[in-house]
């Protein structure tokens, strides 16, 4: 079979073989993240041209059977120190591990399968060949991470092999924290907190954090940057709900991925109750905005069920994605390809736009607070307005309604029951054929349309006209 190049900056799918085009090093170091391969590379670069020959990989790129074939034979057969850093364990690469076990133990190879988290993993220890103390003394390098720990893992792993390259043991970086100072606006501007993984600290991959901050900052929005290992490691959280106590922010931003409740099971309390507030989703993608753009579905799968679909169990309001996985360089020293995050400027905006809004929400009084409630109202059946599979949408929102007046909101009349909620609903237009002539009180002008229309990209402008004509030939439109 005819095994594909690999494509720099984007990730296998396993669909098909590819080549990462390697040649062998001494060192191999293979990660399904591409922050901790980035901060390796940076630290090969800061130890200088006598360091021994050093390969890295992103272990994504080796999910075909015949992918990790080629790379076992042509690379890992000939390293004399590999390290693998697995997060999920053997299960999560199963014939990866099968093969480089196989190919260390016959050739005498150091090899060290390592957690790709911060809890121990006997099933790894059990199959590899480097001693414990030394094997315990890389994971720690990678578990605290940082360009300190990158460095000394890299001189550490030089040191096995003879290499006079000086290393320290580990250097603790804590779970969870603040970025610089904290807050980073005067007192009494409205407060974001941005929350995000530890991990883009510990590679230095910190762009759209950066970027988020400064467009927050411009809209006269102050930022708490917290960093966190994840949402349900318990020092991670209690730091983080501690923070979120102490500052009590207007809106909060979170860049972490999954969910803290389980889909299904009963919403569990998450670090983010505390602050009583909007708790905005937004994406940092782990995919390229070529794909992103060229694909008909938008963001992968993988994006959709991490960053979309689990975070709206805890609760979560998607915005959108900020930034995607980029090229930045090739480095010949370790022939990766190294991929980080980069930012769309648009997209930071309307992200910063739309939490200086909530911000801006929170501190206004409720009675002054205006509110819509949208029904579907599609088919174009009015037996089918406000239809929710397995819901009685109608009465959702008489319920919802009641529980806002009783809030302090400002609204004049609520509707006895969902029946009289749909009828008076019906008195108005709706999207079957009938109620297209029905008189509406709520109205826009037609320039003020255009004005919207002309907002949209050029192409999307261009479908609505022709799938729907010009707004004037439109059922609703009234002169």
């Amino acid at each position: 079979m005819h095994l594909l190049a690999a494509q720099p900056g984007g990730i296998a799918d396993g669909s098909e073989a590819v080549d990462l085009g390697q040649s062998p090093g001494e060192i191999v170091i293979l990660s399904a993240a591409d922050t901790e391969l980035a901060a390796l590379a940076a630290a090969r670069a800061r130890l200088g041209p006598d360091y021994p020959s050093l390969r890295l990989a992103n272990l994504m790129n080796l999910t075909h059977n015949l992918s990790v074939d080629a790379y076992v034979d042509g690379v890992i057969a000939r390293a004399r120190v590999v390290i693998v850093r697995l997060l999920g364990g053997v299960a999560y690469w199963p014939y990866g591990v099968e093969r480089i076990v196989e190919v260390a133990r016959a050739r005498g190879i150091r090899l060290a399968l390592l957690p790709g988290d911060d809890q121990p993993d006997p099933e790894l220890d059990g199959l590899s060949t480097l001693e414990r103390t030394a094997r315990h003394r890389l994971w720690q390098y990678a578990v605290h991470g940082g360009p300190r720990n990158a460095d000394h893992l890299l001189a550490h792993a030089a040191d096995l092999l003879g290499h006079d390259f000086p290393w320290r043991e580990p250097t603790p970086l804590l779970p969870a924290g603040l970025l610089d100072d904290g807050v980073d606006m005067p007192e009494g501007a409205p407060v974001a907190a941005l929350v995000f993984y530890r991990a883009l600290v510990q590679a230095g991959d910190l762009a759209p954090v950066e970027d988020l901050r400064a467009a927050l900052r411009a809209r006269g929005v102050a930022v708490l940057p917290v960093y966190v290992q994840s949402l349900k490691d318990p020092v991670s959280a209690e730091l983080l709900r501690r923070k979120l106590d102490e500052t009590r922010p207007d809106v909060i931003l979170n860049a972490t991925a999954f969910a803290v409740s389980t889909p299904g099971g009963s919403r569990i309390e998450t670090p983010f109750d505390v602050a009583d507030c909007p708790v905005m989703q937004v994406v940092f993608s782990g995919g390229t905005e070529e794909a992103w753009r060229e694909g008909m579905s938008g963001l992968s799968s993988r994006d959709i069920a991490m960053n979309v679909a689990l975070p709206e169990v805890d609760g979560r309001i998607l915005t959108r994605a900020v930034s995607f996985k980029a090229e930045a360089r090739f480095d010949p020293a370790t022939e990766l390809s190294v991929v980080r995050y980069e930012s769309v400027a648009d997209r930071i905006d309307f992200v910063a736009d739309l939490a200086a809004a909530w911000a801006r929400l929170r501190r206004t009084a409720k009675s002054n607070r205006r509110i819509a409630v949208v029904l579907a109202n599609y088919p174009n059946r009015d037996g089918r307005l406000g239809n929710g599979v397995g819901l009685d949408t109608p009465a959702g929102v008489i319920e919802a309604l009641g529980a806002l007046r009783a809030e302090g909101y400002g609204l004049a009349e609520v509707p006895g029951d969902g029946a009289a909620l749909i009828a008076r609903l019906l008195d108005g237009p709706t999207n079957a054929a009938a109620g297209w002539r029905r008189a509406s009180p709520e109205t826009l002008s037609l320039a003020d349309y255009e004005m919207f229309l002309a907002e949209m990209p050029a192409a999307a402008r261009r479908a609505v006209v022709e799938r729907w004509g010009p707004p004037e030939k439109d059922p609703f439109f009234r002169p």
